[in-house]
Formats: C-alpha cells, structure tokens, sequence
C-alpha cells in the first residue's frame, strides 16, 4: 500500500538484537526514512528514534543487558526519544508486565499493563482487521504470540482495539502495537511513527 509521509530528519534506528527487524528496516527504507540496526550503545546514540521489534522478550531483555544498552536506551526515552514498540517490544516499554519473569527488566515508557502471550501460544496465532484511529480504512493485524494489555493509564491514547482490548497506543512520543506491522504490505503504522519522529525532531531542531 503507497503512504505518503514526511521523512524525519536524522536516522530512525532499529534494535538488531533478535526478532523480525529486517523487516522494520525494510519497510522504515521503502517510506524514505534513513535507518540504522542498533546492536551497540555506539549505534543507538546515532539514531534519533527507535523501533524495538517482536521477537521474544526475555531473550531480548538478556541481550540487552550483554550489549550493555538497557542504560543508553533508558536515558534516551526518559529524554523524549521517539520508539516504536511491536509484540515483544510493546512488553519491553510497558509499565508493568504482569506476568514478567523474576528480575525481568523494561523501560516503563508508557503507562499499560501487559501479559505476555496473553492470547496463547504460536498455534493460537490469528489475524484481523481492526479499526485504527487516523486511518480512513481498516488495517489487517497479524497477531504472534501476542501481549494482551489489560490496562491502560489516562495519559495513554488507545488507537485500535480488538474484541474491547486496546492493541494500538500511544503516549507522547512513544507508540505501541500488540501485533506485528512489519509483516504486511500496509506501512500506514510506520508512517504514523515518521509523522511522530518528523514532529519530535522538528521541534527539538
């Protein structure tokens, strides 16, 4: 699907430590954004956002914690880094996992609770076509292993639920999906969160 969208000045990074991120970089690349694959601390301070993709959060979080990033990642979102988060990502970011394992460790940059494979296993996979906030038509969501958010702050704007459960949110500069939109041919998420960056490096030019 063509988006029209305004490219962000300087380089939308994305965490290339384990999951879907070819795909991000392929679809942040095709939308005009200059990117970068985030595996050092060195990387991640020349990036002006963040996408932290799907994959498997527990292995993420150790990854993080042996590429010494969890610091330089905390200090950029505490200072108004835009980030996009997608499954797994979307539990990292979160305030509270519910279900997290002993001494799992995430950013708290947006005010929702999660449960992780809140909707079962590989085999309870699914996909729908879900309303969006924004977007004239429906979006077709791929949900993998999905976080189920089960509750969301006042400061936090839900874009997209499913079945009464909110998906799609936002809070400030931070974005979050519970499925994986780097796995379609619709890029109108991704443009959402260039329209984020775009605006966020604008003004802090």
């Amino acid at each position: 699907m063509n988006v029209v969208t305004p490219a962000p000045q300087g380089t939308v990074g994305v965490l290339a430590l384990q999951g879907a991120f070819h795909a991000h970089v392929s679809v942040l690349s095709e939308l005009g954004a200059r990117t970068r694959e985030v595996r050092t601390p060195d990387d991640l301070a020349g990036v002006n956002a963040l996408v932290m993709p799907g994959g498997e959060s527990t292995t993420m979080g150790y990854l993080l914690g042996t590429a010494e990033l969890y610091d330089p990642i905390q200090r950029r979102l505490d200072t108004g880094m835009p980030v996009f988060g997608t499954c797994a990502g979307m539990i990292l970011l979160a305030s509270k996992v519910l279900d997290g394992r002993v001494g799992q460790r995430g950013f708290g940059a947006i005010d929702i609770a999660v449960r992780r494979n809140g909707y079962g296993r590989q085999v309870d996979s699914f996909e729908r076509d879900i309303e969006v906030v924004g977007l004239d038509d429906p979006y077709h969501a791929v949900f993998i292993r999905a976080p189920k958010v089960e509750s969301v702050g006042a400061d936090v704007t839900v874009l997209a639920m499913d079945d009464g459960v909110p998906v799609l949110a936002r809070q400030g500069s931070v974005l979050v999906a519970s499925f994986h939109p780097e796995l379609t041919d619709d890029h109108r998420l991704h443009a959402m969160f260039l329209r984020i960056v775009h605006t966020a490096t604008a003004t802090a030019a």
